[in-house]
């Protein structure tokens, strides 16, 4: 189906659009649109890249827009309409965008791949991850920052964990390859955060009996914490599970991550995984979003006037002393760097490659990738 009104008087382009399966060729051409990233891409892209843009929300419509960015695109807006000026106003915010830059497969030397096993079909089949390196979490809250958006994210664009599941890892704690696999209750085995090691039919056991306590002290029905996630697992006669090289279970979706690859301030680097048991595209989408999150913070911390300090963990005891923290600072003007993950079979067939050409599309207003 075809869908021609072009040089109309179009201000907007629902975005009612984005679900209209038959809809494969559109032509909006001549329309001036207050969203001018659109009106460009109207004029230049193809109707499914289009349709993408619209399913997204936008540009400054989307899910992962915070209020804060909310606030700057009206101020934005109220500053175009007083000067008119739409091309230095484009200038302006493509100077003001996050920078991001991917690392190839091919130009790392020592990638970091995932296998998947058959088992995890059945259970939770999509996983999506990758490495980001240049994250500064050592300034006052950084960190508190950092896992409060983590937090929000699962609440919001993973559905309170019914879509997607999050997982950061310190990735200087993590032995390579890793192995995405199923195991049952009573095999499965982690040390979850803040826990000491226990089976994962024990953890739930532990969180059901919680849970039944804080409904009993609070006198109502609804839970927080973990416990809110455990009916995620009914029914299940096997857990998904993400195993570094040594054998250790790193991450128990949709439950918890482990102790052994938990983030401290002084952690630089991060692996980031993504799984779903709804759709791959759910996880690219989610795994997008987050990158974009923690560039946004990255911002925030690196433009803040706070000083260093401890995350009352002990992280003195963690890792060297730095002797001269000013050389640790990265650069205004520096990206965050993405290192491509590879998700494989057991037979080395590739079945995810993140990120890829067509990935962090639906954050490219707020975001620059140099690829």
């Amino acid at each position: 189906q075809s869908l021609d009104v072009a040089n109309n008087r179009l201000r907007e382009l629902p975005a009612a659009l984005a679900d209209c399966p038959r809809l494969k060729e559109a032509n909006f051409r001549g329309n001036q649109l207050r969203d001018k990233r659109l009106e460009k891409m109207v004029n230049g892209c193809q109707t499914k890249a289009i349709l993408e843009y619209l399913r997204a929300g936008g540009r400054g419509k989307g899910k992962a827009e915070s209020a804060r960015e909310g606030a700057r695109k009206k101020k934005r807006e109220k500053q175009q309409k007083k000067d008119g000026g739409d091309g230095e106003q484009d200038e302006l915010e493509e100077a003001s965008k996050l920078l991001v830059k991917v690392l190839h497969v091919s130009e790392n030397p020592a990638p970091l791949v995932v296998k998947a096993s058959p088992g995890v079909k059945d259970v939770r089949p999509f996983l999506v991850c990758c490495v980001l390196k240049g994250v500064n979490l050592k300034p006052g809250n950084a960190l508190k920052r950092f896992l409060s958006a983590q937090t929000k994210l699962h609440e919001d664009i993973c559905e309170k964990r019914t879509a997607a599941t999050i997982a950061t890892h310190d990735l200087q704690l993590i032995k390579g390859p890793l192995l995405y696999d199923v195991l049952p209750p009573d095999e499965l085995k982690i040390t979850p955060l803040g826990r000491k090691e226990l089976k994962a039919k024990d953890l739930l056991r532990q969180l059901q009996l919680e849970a039944e306590e804080q409904r009993k002290q609070k006198k109502r029905q609804n839970v927080s914490g973990l416990h809110k996630y455990l009916q995620l697992l009914d029914g299940k006669d096997n857990y998904p599970c993400l195993v570094d090289a040594e054998g250790v279970v790193i991450s128990f979706p949709p439950i918890t991550n482990s102790e052994k690859t938990k983030i401290r301030k002084h952690t630089r680097d991060l692996f980031l995984e993504v799984t779903s048991d709804t759709s791959l595209q759910i996880c690219k989408d989610v795994m997008d979003t987050l990158i974009l999150k923690i560039a946004e913070l990255n911002r925030l911390t690196l433009e803040s006037k706070e000083d260093s300090g401890s995350d009352n963990e002990s992280d003195a005891l963690c890792g060297p002393v730095d002797l001269n923290p000013s050389q640790n600072v990265q650069p205004m003007n520096l990206p965050l760097v993405v290192e491509q993950v590879r998700v494989v079979d057991t037979d080395g067939n590739l079945k995810v490659l993140y990120p890829s050409k067509t990935d962090l599309t639906t954050v490219s207003s707020l975001l620059t990738v140099i690829r």
